[in-house]
């Protein structure tokens, strides 16, 4: 039995078979995974933004989609992965407040999962899967096992992507 490494929020990790990565309750964040099925080393950055740009001070690169997935690449790659053979998966992205349409906070699920998609085809990286968008929280946990990514939300079956 591997360890269970914790992400933060704003935070992301590596580990490799046959240890867990977890993070709790992704509202509008996303989690995003990366994982080499040949070396069975595994990443999972959890951001809150999409966008590093929009803000100034921004010392946590882990908090934002652009800067946090190339952090988590770079590190992937040092733990041993090939870019050439990542998979990804994103959970999250849910719309956790009743908006009236102005507000683009209300929005920022939508924007995160887009932020992902669009870095993902810019790095050249597949996105096999997601469980994005609605209105309800997720816990999720990639199996650097099999890259499995496991999402529970509170009264739903467990789903695995």
């Amino acid at each position: 039995m591997g360890q269970v490494i914790k992400v933060g929020m704003a935070d992301l990790k590596v580990g490799r078979a046959p240890d867990t990565l977890t993070t709790l309750g992704l509202g509008s964040c996303i989690g995003l995974t990366l994982y080499d099925p040949s070396t069975k080393v595994g990443g999972l950055v959890h951001y809150m933004l999409p966008d590093s740009t929009k803000l100034k001070n921004n010392t946590n690169i882990a908090k934002f989609g652009d800067t946090g997935i190339r952090e988590l690449l770079k590190q992937m790659i040092a733990a041993g992965a090939n870019q050439r053979r990542l998979v990804a998966k994103i959970a999250g992205g849910a719309c956790m407040f009743e908006t009236n349409g102005l507000s683009s906070m209300g929005h920022v699920g939508d924007r995160n999962a887009e932020a992902a998609r669009d870095i993902l085809k810019e790095l050249k990286i597949p996105l096999l899967a997601e469980d994005t968008g609605l209105n309800y929280g997720r816990t999720v946990v990639l199996n650097c096992e099999n890259g499995d990514f496991l999402i529970k939300s509170v009264g739903k079956d467990i789903k695995v992507i």
